[in-house]
């Protein structure tokens, strides 16, 4: 993959302005049409959430956004993908994303979003805690409410983080993160920090490049026309994970940036579809 590699603007990330700092990791600005795609995304979730068969807005802990919904398939033991939105940790809800059901449902699997807290109302430590408690809630219940099948994670962005960071729970087969930031160092020196307001030691902990490996199969995905950071996150935990003798693929999708590769889990015959059902074979 060294060929593949951009431009690292890290490398000399001392000499960048807060600007161009801010830039690096700002997928809004860098996808012109991100607010048409997002538009769109938001309309289809309410159409699909309306006539999709679930079991919506179950609790799964205290707060607001603990919540699940779950979209059974029509048999029980059936795998279940499990998908984490994005919007790095402070924006987005499960709501949002009800119309990534439609591509995997079409091959007769179940499919879980929960939601979870966003900073600056509480921390990434409590973030990615409240994901593992999702994922109990789960085991214990979602076989009361048809869902019994394995489960495969999958997450976009910070969601693609939050699947790395929680690949070791029992309940997971296996993972695809998809866009995933895995380095959270930088982001302190970008206006990202303002609302997350990492310290030293979550930037340790729950950084899955400076940790140590999970040997569960871990699928990474991007999309070719990323920004460059996220896309060297995507390369170097695979590197990573592959020096430690870890399962998983490196899935450079081409023609695609950081919103339109969601397409690539939403239609049925998506390169990313494929991929969820690889995890499982």
């Amino acid at each position: 993959m060294t060929n593949d590699r951009p431009a690292d603007p890290r490398a000399r990330w001392a000499q960048l302005s807060q600007s161009e700092r801010d830039a690096a990791y700002d997928c809004n600005s860098a996808v012109k049409n991100s607010p048409q795609l997002i538009a769109e995304r938001n309309a289809a979730s309410a159409e699909a959430r309306a006539k999709l068969t679930s079991v919506l807005d179950l609790p799964y802990g205290p707060r607001e956004k603990n919540k699940i919904d779950l979209y059974p398939a029509s048999e029980a033991d059936a795998p279940c993908l499990l998908f984490l939105h994005g919007g790095y940790w402070q924006k987005n809800s499960r709501e949002l994303f009800a119309m990534m059901v439609e591509g995997v449902a079409a091959h007769g699997w179940s499919m879980a979003i929960p939601g979870y807290s966003l900073a600056p109302d509480v921390s990434l430590t409590e973030i990615v805690d409240e994901v593992r408690h999702a994922l109990d809630w789960l085991a214990a219940h979602a076989p009361d409410h048809g869902v019994a099948g394995p489960i495969i994670t999958s997450g976009w962005s910070a969601g693609g983080h939050l699947v790395a960071m929680t690949l070791d729970h029992p309940l997971v087969t296996a993972g695809l993160s998809i866009s995933g930031v895995f380095d959270l160092a930088p982001l302190r020196d970008t206006g990202l920090n303002t609302a997350l307001k990492l310290t030293d030691d979550e930037i340790e902990t729950l950084s899955p490049l400076r940790l140590p490996v999970i040997g569960k199969r871990l699928d990474l995905a991007y999309g070719a026309n990323e920004l460059p950071a996220l896309v060297l996150d995507s390369i170097n935990l695979h590197e990573h994970r592959i020096a430690a003798g870890a399962p998983g693929r490196l899935l450079p999708i081409a023609g695609h940036d950081h919103f339109s590769i969601l397409a690539e889990l939403r239609r049925p015959d998506g390169a990313l579809v494929r991929a969820v059902r690889d995890l499982i074979a």
